[in-house]
């Protein structure tokens, strides 16, 4: 018996559906220089990552993957080859992971 996934198995956090991209061809954000979140998106009063350092890669796509809220967003910030590369290295909620793998199956691989 299969069950239907609901909107709570995709919430980035309760009550916060996550925003996946409908393509991941479009997604073509920084990969390398220091960037500064949006305070929305991040709350700490130093939101720059350095992008040419691994860890805070990683972090900064945490971030957006669990606090976008548009396909805009999306786009501004993370890069498709980027994101297929770190996929398997991120700690993201389940929902955030479900969501994006059931539209791009390749990021499961």
């Amino acid at each position: 018996m299969t069950t239907r996934p609901t909107d709570r198995d995709r919430a980035a956090r309760p009550g916060k559906r996550a925003v996946v991209a409908p393509d991941l061809a479009e997604l073509h954000g920084p990969t390398s220089g220091t960037v500064e979140l949006p305070h929305r998106m991040f709350w700490y009063s130093d939101r720059r990552f350095n992008l040419d350092d691994p860890a805070y890669l990683r972090w900064m796509y945490q971030i957006v993957l669990r606090e976008a809220l548009t396909f805009a967003e999306l786009r501004t910030w993370l890069d498709r080859d980027t994101l297929i590369r770190l996929w398997s290295a991120l700690h993201l909620p389940r929902g955030v992971r479900q969501a994006w793998q059931e539209r791009h199956p390749e990021l499961s691989r």
